[in-house]
This record gives C-alpha cells, sequence and structure tokens, in this order.
C-alpha cells in the first residue's frame, strides 16, 4: 500500500508542476506531452501526457508515460485514475505498428504483474481515452535520454 501511495504523491507532485508548463496548452492542442522528469526511488522517468477526451472539453485530462532504464524498448502508459498500466509504445517498432493495447483483464497496478504475453503484437496508436471521433493518440517524442529536464542524470542510477 506505501508503494501505492508513494508513487501516487510523486505523480501528483509532478502534475502540479507540469501544470506551470501551459504553452502547449494555451495553443489549443488537443494532446500533448509533458517534460520527462525522474524518480530515483523507483528508477524510472514519467511524463505526463496531456489529452481532451472531445475538441471542445474545457481544460486536459492527464495519464503518464513511464520509461524504465530496465526496459529500454519500451514507454508504458499508466492511468493514475484507475491507477493501473494499459499498455506500451515500442520504440523500435515499425512507424504504425507500435502500440500494444492490453485487454481489461490484463491492466494492473504494478508493471511486474503482468506476464510479457499479455502484450499483444503491436498495432496502430490507440484512440485518445475517453474520446469518440477516433482521434488516435500522437506517438511519443523523445526518450529520457534525449529529452531530459534541466538538472536529471543523464543516466539512471545502477540497479
Amino acid at each position: 500500500m506505501s508503494y501505492t501511495r508513494n508513487m501516487l504523491a510523486a505523480l501528483a507532485v509532478a502534475a502540479i508542476f507540469s501544470l506551470a508548463q501551459t504553452s502547449e496548452a494555451d495553443a489549443g492542442y488537443r494532446q500533448y506531452y509533458g517534460s520527462w522528469s525522474y524518480h530515483p526511488s523507483y528508477r524510472y522517468y514519467y511524463r505526463p501526457y496531456y489529452y481532451k477526451p472531445y475538441t471542445s472539453y474545457s481544460g486536459y485530462k492527464y495519464h503518464y508515460c513511464i520509461h524504465y532504464p530496465s526496459r529500454p524498448r519500451y514507454v508504458y502508459y499508466y492511468n493514475p485514475h484507475r491507477r493501473q498500466y494499459w499498455g506500451r509504445f515500442d520504440l523500435e517498432g515499425k512507424d504504425g505498428a507500435q502500440y500494444s493495447l492490453l485487454k481489461d483483464e490484463d491492466r494492473a497496478e504494478k508493471l511486474s504483474d503482468i506476464p510479457e504475453e499479455a502484450f499483444p503484437k503491436p498495432a496502430a496508436m490507440p484512440a485518445v481515452p475517453e474520446s469518440e471521433d477516433g482521434a488516435q493518440i500522437e506517438p511519443p517524442e523523445g526518450v529520457p535520454e534525449q529529452d531530459l529536464p534541466e538538472g536529471a542524470p543523464a543516466t539512471a542510477p545502477q540497479q
């Protein structure tokens, strides 16, 4: 339980910090990614993914993208409201076939609780969460080594 509480506290701090970065939001984007931050206790990088379920939605909702240096090929998508990982982006996949969307029954709070075989063959990016117009999530650009927040370490501590 303390793992969940600590993770949610860290993500909440990141969300508050990221809300200060309003240039993308002010431009009226349907979706955008915030900057990467590093969580030293859990040894992962994370960034918020902001989206509007529909174009006239006031404000933004958010999920998180999490990149583990121990799993450098993937960026995992995490829903902090449901407290579960729901898919992953394959950084080495072919354009148009990079996202593995987990079935509802395979989603879990901890990545270690999701077996590798639960991730389906990568396909196109899924729809923006809660959208009904079929708009796809934009693929994430940059990984932590290419898009580090100021003052963050270039590599993660040894595990």
